[in-house]
Parts: structure tokens; sequence; C-alpha cells
């Protein structure tokens, strides 16, 4: 038996989004830029899933902009914030994924941009109202940068509060929601957002593929120079089969959303019981209200524990690390760090999906039982 619960890194590719993949493939080799039958045919493709995607997030077709992923599509709004939007100060946290904290590195050396941290609680949380102080006593201009959902332990921000604090001061808004998007109502006409990213392989598509929303108050210049692709924010031939199964995914996650959602938290509710009742000293890191896919637990040290990741594997179990490690030393994620995480504890990300079943679950507590050897009597 082989239970995969690293949903969080990504997620198989659904049999419909396959078919659909498969059929273009097959079918549609014209290139989207040719005038003649095939390319127009193609174009259509790209289009309609343009436009399928934009319906579903209540946005204007002409805001939604293929990319690789969502690692491109997070480079392509920091910098592009910076280079032509003119703002010379980042408000973000030390939580982000590394395609935030890289780039803005990069920003600082490069363009001397302001990059200024917010403080963390124990559960990963940002305080807005330090948003709004940071906001109202500058007049530089400023983007805010905060992921919507945190991918290894779960924390959601809010969205709304963020976004409404941005307006009022004229900041802009760029939010992460890799982790969020076709798993958690967005609606871009209620909530005014500067950029949004999203990546295929999160919400069962294809790897390779991803799209930025880009508000249309937001002018910026191209990342690639070529053709006029992406109405020449971003030259290069398109991935047809990989955009026409992105949309796909999305139309399927965003439709069966609330079904999933249920289905999935209800599993997570069952594994966390679970460990509590099985496990003495296990520690959940995140908020309790975080992300309903992603349950990070703390186990507590000992000689077993510290080669718990290779056990479970070696067991079946695909789940994520905790740790990151370098030059050969397991040390915390920037993560667990900023959130005062106990370092001798080794932490396991559990992430979820609704093709996972409470017999996978219980597969895992007794495995992990011969793991960890502190068990309740």
């Amino acid at each position: 038996m082989r239970v995969y619960f690293d949903n969080a890194s990504t997620t198989p590719l659904l049999d419909e989004v396959k078919e659909v993949m498969t059929k273009v493939l097959h079918e549609n080799y014209g290139n989207p830029s040719s005038i003649h039958l095939l390319g127009r045919q193609s174009r259509i493709i790209v289009e309609e899933a343009r436009k399928q995607i934009a319906t579903k997030l209540n946005a204007s077709t002409g805001e939604i902009f293929f990319t690789s992923g969502a690692t491109e599509a997070n480079n392509m709004a920091l910098i592009s914030s910076v280079r032509d939007l003119g703002v010379k100060r980042i408000i973000s946290s030390p939580t982000e994924h590394h395609c935030i904290l890289h780039t803005l590195d990069y920003l600082e050396e490069k363009f001397g941009t302001e990059i200024i941290y917010l403080g963390v609680d124990s559960e990963g949380a940002v305080d807005v109202e330090d948003i709004r102080q940071l906001l109202v006593n500058s007049s530089q201009k400023t983007l805010v940068t905060l992921m919507h959902g945190n991918n290894e332990i779960g924390t959601l921000s809010d969205m709304a509060a963020i976004s409404e604090i941005c307006a009022e001061n004229e900041a802009f808004y760029h939010t992460d929601t890799a982790q969020t998007v076709a798993k958690l109502p967005i609606d871009l006409a209620q909530t005014k957002i500067s950029f949004l990213c999203g990546a295929s392989h999160k919400f069962f598509g294809p790897k390779g593929v991803g799209f930025v929303y880009i508000n249309n108050d937001n002018m910026i210049k191209p990342m690639m120079y070529g053709g006029d692709q992406e109405r020449g924010l971003r030259s290069g031939t398109e991935n047809i089969y990989g955009i026409a199964g992105m949309a796909k995914a999305f139309c399927l996650a965003m439709d069966q959303m609330e079904e999933r959602h249920h289905k999935v938290l209800a599993l997570k509710n069952y594994f966390r019981d679970k460990l509590r009742s099985e496990f003495e000293d296990i520690q959940l890191n995140g908020a309790t209200k975080g992300l309903y896919n992603i349950l990070s637990v703390s186990f507590p040290p000992s000689p077993k524990s510290e080669m718990l990741m290779m056990n479970l594997d070696i067991m079946g179990i695909s789940a994520s690390s905790g740790s990151a490690c370098s030059s050969g030393v397991e040390n915390d994620s920037h993560v667990l760090q900023a959130i005062g995480h106990d370092p001798q504890r080794k932490t396991v990300r559990f992430s979820f999906s609704h093709f996972n079943t409470e017999e996978e679950v219980d597969f895992v507590i007794e495995k992990l039982k011969t793991i960890t050897p502190i068990i309740v009597a």
C-alpha cells in the first residue's frame, strides 16, 4: 500500500484533465499565432481557457496571463511592481514561500527596495493593524505581498482586511494563492487585489503551467521579449495542452469546491483526532482554522524520530518534512523558525485530497506507532 499525503507539494493529474490534454496533443498542433485554420483552432483553446479562469474568479479575461507556474507569476508581479510601477517599499512576512523571499532579496540588492518583514505570532499569522500603521505613517509607494495560505503550516491571511487596508492607503496588494486558488472562494470583483498567482499542479492539473492575475489598473512591461504572445507581456509560443488541462482542472475544482472541502476537512479532523488519542505530546503547527487540507504535526524528540521521514517513505507513506538540509545538517524550515518551533522536535506536513480515505489514515497511524515510541497507554 502506498499512501500519498503530500498534496500541498503537488497533486495527481485527473483522468478528465488527461483526456482533454491528450485530445489537444493529438488534434491541435497549430501555433496559436498562425492565422490559418489550425492556428486559429489553437488560439480558440487558449482564449477559452483564459475566459473560463477569469469567469470563475470574477475577473476580466484581459487580466489573466498564462505562465509556467506560480514561481514565474510571483516573480513577474514583484519585479514589475518595482521596475514599472514605482514601488519603493515592500511589506511582507518571514513565512512566505522562497520564490517570494528570494525575489525580495534580489529587489533589495538590485534596486535598493526597502523590505519590511512583519512579525508573526506562534501560529504564523501577521497582525493586519501592523500593515495599517506602516502604510498610514509613510508616503512611499508600497506593495504588500502576503500569501493567502501558508504552504507549510496552513495559516491563512485575511485577504479581505488586507485588501481594504491597501485600498484605503493606495498601496498595491500582491498575494500568492498557489495553495488556495480553486480551494477557497476568491472573488476579484469584490476584493481589490493588484496581483494574484496560481499553479495548475496544486489543483490536479499539469505541472509547468500557471497564471497571474494582473489588475487592469497596473500597466507593466514584459518580463520576456520576443513575440506578442500574452498580449506582449510574456513572449513565447503558448503551452496549449498545458493551458487546456489547467482550465479543465480549475473548472472542476471550482465546481466541486464545497464537496471536496467537506470531505478533506473531515479526513483531516479524523487524522488529527487519531493522533491525539494514540500519541502523547503531539503538537500541531499553524492556526486551528487554517487551510483545510494541511496538517503540520510536531513529534517529540526521540532516537527513532531522527529518521522519521525516511522510515515513513520506506513504509509506503509520502509526506513532507518540516526541515531544510544545509551542508548535511537538518534545521527547521524558515517557517518553523519564524513561529518559534522547538528545533529538537521533528515536524511532518501531511496534506490531503478528496482521493484520500480513512483507511489510509489508519494505515499511517499504525506505521507511526512503530516509529514514534511515545504512545498513549
